[in-house]
């Protein structure tokens, strides 16, 4: 049975067969300087993609708090509208059993001046306004059909309050991107673990000193630096 150092020391032994060492160390040298370009682009990246998240994160909670605020204001103009509105209704029958106002017809209904109900129903919240038309619309006194409130009309909008809804869903958006952000970065940081894996396994291939081994140590970097470099080209690019 053939020697192993007779065959590696041989012409046509393994050292020809795998290549000879100068060539395994210009192969390690090249992985060597892949990997380390590399793992700097997959640091910069990373370190992007983390900015990116607390970016994202911030404006969040800024959004969240504009959300707040609206909602607040909204939730004051409303309890605002309800208080008008009771105390329309209040005035208004009241007028209506003393005989100062006449109601046959809320379809047609008219603000009388100089009434408590009608002095109200003029300084109606310009938002509210066309809520109590459309419910009048309807002849709620007449038709069980008809909405219980003006409140329940489509026409009854808060402007605010939309703000409010816009604002929380721009901050659900951002929560969202802030975590992807946070994930694209996680991603980074395993293609730097892999090529530094690669740096470790071209460098120490130098110390190998039987050719098979140092092959075998040289393709394990090598199969791990393409691994990574796949990853990196699936990922996103921040600049």
């Amino acid at each position: 049975m053939t020697n192993e150092s007779e065959a590696e020391a041989s012409p046509g032994g393994f050292s020809n067969l795998w290549g000879s060492k100068d060539r395994i160390e210009l192969i390690a040298t090249i992985i060597l300087a892949m990997a380390t370009v590399l793992t700097a682009w997959s640091a910069f990246q990373a370190g992007k993609w983390s900015g990116d998240q607390s970016i994202n994160f911030s404006q969040a909670g800024a959004f969240r708090t504009e959300s707040t605020r609206h909602d607040t204001l909204g939730g004051q103009l409303t309890q605002i509208d309800v208080a008008m509105y009771i105390d329309w209704v209040s005035a208004l029958f009241e007028e209506v059993d003393s005989g100062r106002i006449v109601l046959t017809d809320t379809t047609a209904y008219e603000p009388t001046r100089g009434t408590v109900s009608g002095f109200l129903y003029l300084r109606f919240r310009d938002e509210f306004k066309p809520a109590v038309q459309a419910w009048l619309a309807t002849d709620p006194l007449n038709n069980v059909e008809a909405p219980p409130t003006p409140f329940a009309m489509d026409e009854y909008v808060v402007a605010e309050r939309v703000e409010a809804e816009r604002l929380r869903v721009a901050a659900d958006e951002s929560a969202l991107a802030a975590r992807q952000s946070n994930q694209n970065g996680d991603n980074y940081v395993l293609t730097m673990v892999l090529f530094a894996s690669v740096l470790f396994f071209a460098g120490v291939s130098s110390k190998i000193y039987k050719p098979r081994n140092r092959l075998i140590v040289v393709g394990i970097g090598m199969i791990m630096l393409i691994t990574g470099i796949v990853i990196d080209f699936s990922l996103p690019i921040l600049v």
